[in-house]
């Protein structure tokens, strides 16, 4: 069959999934393997992000989205052209050859996914400024209340008592953590907090979007760039960040530019395993899956770039977080 032909990659395919499955039932070995791979991708992300603002101090934490943007965007077309994957799902009735981009209506119908993915990069990228990485991973676990609230709102989901449970473990092990951060700032600690709702609102956004507009992971992704790249680019043009950035001393540097290379290459990977592993499994998933790889963001974090001295108290409440997230994991695996 030709669209079988056509596809190389893996993409979701809502289909063939069990209502069961988003409902909370066991995770299938396809997820878990999206899931390991989202996190293998962000800790590698958030350690470069954090080099390019703090150890090169580039100042336009929103041309690094625009850049990332751009990157997904091209390195999409270029897959698309070489036939190496598709924008729909295999039970589209679209053709996949003879389609170049998204028909518009599908455009317009994933309009609330673009903008709280400009939203959500914007405040995430902002939040990675304000704050070391250990306090930053140790504020983000909170991400999962919103998430919970949010996805109750959106779809009537209810959890069960045991996933419950882990969640408020994982936010009282963040509280304990954070209660004597020497480096508390306010205004940091605010936008990260932003960052968790806007984080909560744009997966919620994902599960309901992909599994009913016909589009794979690859397609949300591509809509997703041609919403918002021209709206940041107008943004960072009207900001002066353009300029800025053109005026950045470090601009040449092969160092930096390894650095933003890098990073533009695994924002791309990272949001198709957030797409992947947030249609495959659940919004609620891929944010307990954000708790699990802190472990090595904090560990690398602490190691490359300092901020944050020893305290018993801290270790006390990373252990309480990544046991939560352990739990839930287990509850998920075993379909509790």
């Amino acid at each position: 069959m030709a669209s079988s032909k056509y596809m190389t990659l893996p993409v979701s395919d809502p289909s063939r999934a069990d209502e069961n499955l988003f409902k909370g039932s066991a995770m299938t070995k396809r997820g878990a393997y999206a899931a390991a791979s989202y996190m293998a991708c962000a800790v590698l992300l958030v350690m470069f992000n954090k080099a390019a603002l703090t150890s090169y101090s580039f100042p336009c934490a929103n041309v690094i989205t625009l850049f990332q943007i751009i990157c997904s965007t091209s390195i999409l077309y270029a897959m698309k052209r070489w036939k190496m994957i598709t924008f729909t799902e295999p039970w589209c009735t679209t053709d996949p050859f003879s389609v170049t981009v998204v028909p518009l209506a599908t455009l317009l119908q994933a309009l609330p996914l673009g903008i709280s993915y400009l939203l959500y990069m914007l405040a995430t990228m902002e939040s990675v400024r304000g704050v070391n990485v250990p306090m930053y991973t140790t504020l983000r676990r909170t991400t999962v209340v919103f998430t919970m609230l949010v996805e109750y709102l959106l779809t009537g989901q209810r959890y069960t008592p045991s996933v419950v449970g882990s969640v408020a473990l994982i936010v009282f092990g963040a509280f304990v953590a954070g209660a004597r951060d020497l480096s508390f700032d306010s205004y940091g600690y605010a936008v990260v907090f932003i960052s968790n709702i806007t984080t909560a609102i744009y997966l919620a956004t994902i599960s309901r979007i992909g599994k009913s507009s016909g589009l794979n992971s690859f397609g949300l992704m591509w809509c997703n760039g041609l919403i918002c790249g021209p709206i940041l680019l107008f943004w960072t043009f009207i900001r002066g960040d353009l300029e800025m950035t053109l005026n950045f001393p470090h601009l040449s540097s092969p160092g930096f530019l390894a650095v933003m290379l890098l990073s533009c290459i695994l924002a791309f990977f990272l949001n198709y395993f957030i797409f992947l592993n947030t249609t495959l499994n659940s919004a609620l998933t891929q944010t307990m899956c954000g708790n699990l790889k802190d472990l090595f963001t904090v560990g690398f974090g602490w190691l490359i770039f300092g901020g944050l001295p020893f305290d018993l108290l801290n270790v006390v409440g990373q252990a309480f977080g990544f046991l939560g997230a352990g739990l839930y994991a287990y509850c998920k695996l075993r379909g509790k």
